[in-house]
């Protein structure tokens, strides 16, 4: 069956904002932008180890360490403070509901001293939201509409946190999200595995046989393949799941459902006609916790680390690059190869049938071991030998619980 694609970001297309969840909106653009001018004061930076830590003499040498630690490897962290003047627009809308930021609005910055903002893509209801909030439980969640607007946020000290999706274990991989990583200066400090839960949504009134009809998005459409089918429905693919319900609410649809969360129903004032209509009940999204300062890695519990690297092309050479791990016992749990945007193709020289071109590709990988065990740093400083780049993105506790 066909499936088109509907597009959410029209501009006048209002967003919801409601204490009481209700189908209720206001116009973003009538709003008038004020500018605040506050005294000139140093950011306030949150702990890299617990966000209610006091940030002192323990944080800096902490921050030392890790910067001695990571540079080890040749990886240049940046440390450098965000500007003396901040000013506020109309970024805050609602404490319940915000907008997603834009581009446009990395430009503000939030008041210094409130509790750790996290910054998710999408919008409130999104599965995103519910993965920040298990990984920083009481955390403000600040929507983002794309995900490189969450890693300027973090740079630009507009929040303190990102928590953004890396893989899902139907979907695989979120490529654009391993090429964010390398493009801006982020740490990966935690991760975080949220099952996913699906329900049909429409408006109260509406039975499920009158649907003709769902709205999701694509892979949320995919991974409920033989529901859908079942109902004989058409499926439109749009932005996010929780921008799905929010359509359908704000129209008043009697004909179409969405695919999303429970939260999401309660938040649009939706119907849940149906749950757990996912096709595999072992439907898991690995989110990824990212913040400006690496943490510092321990031996008390289990660890993973992540790293990107290049190499030369050769026989045997990729090969040569896993048995640095093999050899010491390091398990790698992933392994994803993405081609270099800068040089996708590089030639081989000279050969009988002329100059050969190959796709050049970096490899990120992930291994079960933190960078304070010895054996993690020989096995890198072994890779250093011959990888042409090599960059740690994080070294960081494992999640071992799947809720």
């Amino acid at each position: 069956m066909a499936t088109t694609t509907t597009s959410l970001s029209d501009p006048s297309f209002p967003k919801f904002s409601s204490p009481n969840h209700q189908i209720k909106y206001r116009s973003v653009a009538a709003q008038p932008r004020t500018s605040i001018k506050f005294r000139p004061i140093s950011p306030i930076r949150v702990s890299i180890d617990n966000p209610n830590d006091h940030v002192g003499d323990d944080h800096n040498k902490k921050r030392t360490q890790a910067l001695e630690l990571q540079l080890l490897f040749g990886n240049s962290l940046s440390l450098s403070s965000s500007s003396s003047s901040f000013s506020e627009s109309n970024f805050r809308e609602s404490q319940l509901h915000p907008r997603p930021l834009t581009a446009s609005d990395l430009s503000s910055v939030a008041k210094p001293g409130s509790r750790i903002r996290v910054a998710y893509q999408g919008v409130s209801g999104a599965y995103s939201e519910s993965a920040a909030q298990k990984a920083y439980p009481n955390c403000e969640a600040v929507p983002c509409e794309q995900f490189d607007v969450a890693f300027q946020a973090v740079e630009q000290w507009l929040v303190d946190r990102a928590v953004l999706p890396i893989e899902n274990s139907l979907g695989g991989s979120i490529h654009r999200n391993y090429d964010l990583l390398l493009r801006h200066s982020l740490h990966i400090v935690g991760e975080v595995q949220f099952s996913v839960r699906h329900c049909l949504l429409a408006n109260h009134g509406v039975h499920i046989e009158e649907l003709t009809r769902v709205l999701s998005h694509p892979q949320a459409l995919a991974q409920c393949e033989n529901t859908l089918t079942k109902l004989g429905v058409v499926r439109e693919a749009v932005d996010d799941t929780a921008g799905a319900a929010q359509f359908v609410a704000f129209h008043k649809l009697k004909d179409t459902g969405a695919v999303a969360s429970a939260a999401a129903a309660k938040i649009y004032n939706l119907n849940i006609l149906a749950q757990d209509i996912q096709d595999d009940s072992d439907n898991v999204t690995r989110f990824l916790m990212l913040a400006r300062d690496p943490i510092i890695p321990g031996t008390d519990r289990p660890f993973k680390t992540s790293i990107v690297f290049s190499l030369e092309e050769g026989p045997g050479i990729l090969f040569k690059a896993l048995a640095v791990f093999a050899m010491r016992d390091i398990n790698l749990t992933k392994i994803e190869s993405r081609p270099q945007r800068k040089q996708p193709l590089r030639s081989l020289g000279d050969h009988s049938y002329g100059s050969l071109k190959y796709f050049d590709y970096l490899f990120y990988v992930d291994f079960q071991a933190s960078m304070a065990d010895p054996i993690a740093q020989n096995a890198l400083r072994h890779l250093e030998e011959f990888a042409t780049f090599l960059k740690v993105l994080g070294s960081y506790p494992m999640d071992v619980s799947l809720t």
